[in-house]
């Protein structure tokens, strides 16, 4: 028996999501990719079976499949034939699962622990008693499946009343983007420790393995996303806080150079506590950087140098108010220039210059400006070189960053 037929087959990828829980009335959707091929034009087929092959090219952006209360990632194949007209056409649906990948190592900070702490105020019958402060930590940002979590806290109680028991949960948030997003919270596995006595302290650290779970969605935008954390809180008083993590497929490679960003730092009671992590380098500790190989030559030239010749008159100074003060070098460009130490003058300040005291500077390293003067005392090594001169026509001090060597000299 012979009929006419044509063959279609369709791919295709979407996700819909509703506000209504378990219903297929998609309140949004959006669409991954949809292809089409035709495995077999119109003619006829033989009776008996006929296998026709094809394949589709999956987009690398596509996401995992998710199926929960509130929507799907869906993706399947459908096939079509066309019959005669007025005949019965035949077509079936069969889904298939898409998993995608995320690779834990492209995430920044990935390998650093992750740690917040909190403070509480502890009451009893309305009566103020003391505070307690829960610190808590894990030892990376990101796992994949079996592995162990490993998280460490640490309660002060400065209270009269004991704590209740200690808690850490790790929760799975997916969100439902609608105009009104839904949110689906719920506990994947948890690990329970002791409360603390009043006026004690105690640390305490669990393990958590992670069972299978879907991926952490990386993008926005997408109409449900999933997200997990690790929450740590105390039964009584009530106090929790929270530690972002990422599931992933592909695990943490730690001997991998850290992309981490240096997190901000946060006040600690306790600096030198096994929980908290080693304190920053103070910056007045930081090594002071090298002179500029710009000074090396304008050392040597003030010790080598013939002697200098007199200045030349100046003309009249102008008011004060119609030049600006000249300023000094940078003092470290000048290491070990002479008669530093036996100058007692003082600086003038520039006018745009922030507050505080700034090093002295010998004259030495100037050349002669209109209204300005030193005061400068007797050499335990000999007189002093006199001042370099400069052109009368010149009101302001010359641009030593141009030349190596002060203007004026011989």
């Amino acid at each position: 028996m012979e009929r006419p037929a044509a063959i279609k087959v369709n791919c295709q990828g979407f996700c819909g999501v509703t506000t209504k829980s378990n219903d297929t009335d998609w309140t949004e959707e959006e669409q991954y990719f949809s292809s089409s091929v035709s495995i077999a034009d119109k003619g006829t087929l033989k009776e008996g079976e006929h296998s026709f092959p094809f394949k589709f090219l999956l987009p690398a952006a596509a996401p995992t499949s998710f199926e929960g209360p509130y929507g799907r990632i869906i993706y399947r194949v459908r096939a079509f034939i066309d019959t005669p007209r007025f005949a019965k056409d035949y077509k079936i649906e069969k889904l298939f699962s898409m998993n995608n990948t995320v690779n834990l190592n492209e995430i920044p900070g990935i390998q650093e622990p992750n740690s917040s702490s909190i403070t509480k105020n502890f009451s009893y019958m309305l009566v103020k008693n003391g505070t307690v402060v829960l610190k808590a930590k894990s030892d990376m940002r990101g796992y994949i499946a079996g592995q162990i979590i490993k998280v460490f806290a640490e309660i002060e109680n400065k209270s009269e009343k004991s704590t209740g028991h200690v808690v850490a949960s790790l929760m799975q948030k997916v969100t439902y983007n609608t105009k009104k997003p839904t949110y689906d919270l719920r506990t994947v596995a948890e690990v329970e420790g002791p409360g603390v006595k009043g006026g004690q302290k105690s640390e305490w650290k669990e393990q958590i393995i992670v069972p299978s779970l879907n991926l952490s969605t990386l993008t926005n935008g997408n109409l449900i996303q999933i997200c997990y954390y690790i929450q740590v809180y105390l039964k009584y008083p009530e106090v929790s806080l929270t530690l972002p993590i990422y599931i992933g497929s592909t695990a943490v490679d730690l001997t991998r150079p850290s992309r981490a960003v240096p997190p901000t730092p946060t006040p600690r009671n306790n600096p030198t506590s096994a929980f908290d992590p080693a304190p920053a380098p103070s910056p007045a500790a930081a090594p002071t950087p090298a002179p500029s190989p710009a000074a090396a030559p304008v050392e040597s030239a003030s010790s080598s140098l013939p002697p200098r010749p007199a200045p030349k008159p100046a003309p009249k100074p102008r008011p004060r108010s119609t030049y600006a003060s000249p300023s000094a070098p940078p003092a470290d460009l000048y290491p070990e220039l002479p008669d530093v130490d036996s100058y007692n003058g003082e600086m003038p300040k520039r006018a745009h210059h922030e507050s505080g005291s700034q090093a002295p500077v010998s004259p030495n390293a100037f050349s002669y400006a209109p209204g300005l003067s030193f005061r400068q005392r007797q050499s335990s090594n000999g007189p002093s070189a006199p001042p370099v001169g400069m052109s009368s026509s010149a009101s302001l001090p010359p641009n030593y960053r141009s030349s190596a060597y002060p203007l004026g000299m011989a």
